[in-house]
């Protein structure tokens, strides 16, 4: 999990308890923008050093940003993943709130807003995709694995539902 810090959170509350949303705005994007390139230097540094297995990368800054390295790094909540209670497995796993204070809300929203978390994945072959509609056999298979009720793996993955619910 990585994340841009405090201070940018605590710039951005200051403005919008002055009733200035254009700069609370302003300083919230550029936390954002910083959270996401400071995981994208880190999944650059897994590639190159820490894992080792691109050592020898060396790409221009357009091919970073068609992401033409080898590799991964999906986020729980997003399409390929799309169950945001799978952070809980994160913070269980790093500890984000001891080694960096990063919190996670009842929602599993992350605090400081601009914080990402994810996993990374080397082989060669991974690709980014979206989870299509998911059928009531595989939530009720889901929520078996995940020890969840049906009810609370539909609330969570609601949008990636392909029935209607109760």
């Amino acid at each position: 999990a990585c994340t841009a810090g405090d201070g940018l959170d605590v710039l951005t509350k200051a403005y919008q308890q002055n009733n200035d949303d254009y700069h609370a705005i302003l300083i919230q994007a550029v936390a954002d923008r910083l959270a996401e390139a400071l995981a994208e230097k880190l999944h650059q540094d897994v590639r190159k050093e820490h894992w080792g297995y691109s050592q020898e990368e060396s790409l221009e800054l357009k091919d970073l940003l068609r992401e033409k390295y080898q590799g991964i790094r999906p986020a729980p909540g997003y399409p390929a993943c799309p169950d945001h209670t799978e952070k809980a497995s994160i913070w269980d796993i790093l500890n984000p709130v001891g080694n960096a204070s990063i919190l996670l809300t009842e929602n599993y929203t992350m605090s400081p807003v601009a914080s990402v978390s994810g996993y990374y994945f080397a082989r060669a072959e991974s690709k980014y995709f979206g989870v299509g509609k998911l059928g009531l056999d595989q939530v009720e298979d889901y929520a078996q694995r995940k020890s969840m009720s049906v009810s609370d793996v539909e609330r969570w993955l609601r949008p990636n539902l392909g029935y209607e619910t109760t």
